[in-house]
């Protein structure tokens, strides 16, 4: 495994609480971390940091060196088919799972009529077709092989120009906050 490689230490932290057949709350009270914390670490929606590490495996009556070493890569490779049926009329998640991005295609009419504003940076890419984007007040007419960046905190709304639009739109998914 590369040095500079992250890994995912949920899983380990979950597979040993398990084995000890002990719940998130004795961990927690064992460690001094929130069971909603534990909870996130488990779910790898927070990565510990040493000093808590050190806390939960000391919890746990083990080290953060075996808990690292039971860690899962996280390396992932991942394939959505374009035959796959999303389970949504004009949209499917071009990635599958939790991950730091968020990606999905928008196809024929679609009109998200509300104005949104996301956390994080995104990317829209006009695949085939038009779009009409407003953002913070401007208007934004984009034809096929356009893209759009909004930067987090951007106020906008979208639609598409014509029944054979296809939009991708990527963004950079919600962080939740690290602090126990």
């Amino acid at each position: 495994m590369d040095e500079k490689e992250t890994l995912r230490v949920g899983a380990a932290v979950r597979r040993r609480r398990r084995a000890l057949a002990l719940t998130l709350s004795a961990v927690a009270e064992r460690s001094g971390l929130s069971v909603p914390f534990l909870s996130q670490v488990e779910n790898e929606r927070a990565r510990p940091s040493m000093r808590s590490l050190q806390r939960v495996a000391a919890a746990l009556d083990t080290t953060t060196v075996e808990l690292l070493d039971a860690a899962d890569s996280a390396r992932t490779v991942g394939v959505v088919r374009a035959t796959e049926d999303a389970g949504l009329p004009g949209a499917r998640p071009l990635v599958r799972g939790e991950h730091q991005m968020h990606a999905e295609e928008f196809t024929g009419d679609h009109d998200s009529g509300r104005e949104l504003v996301l956390r994080n940076d995104a990317m829209l890419y006009v695949a085939d077709g038009s779009a009409q984007v407003e953002a913070e007040g401007r208007a934004y007419r984009l034809e096929r092989g356009d893209t759009l960046y909004l930067s987090g905190g951007v106020r906008h709304r979208w639609r598409a120009g014509d029944p054979g639009t296809r939009v991708l739109v990527i963004a950079v998914t919600e962080h939740l906050d690290p602090a126990g």
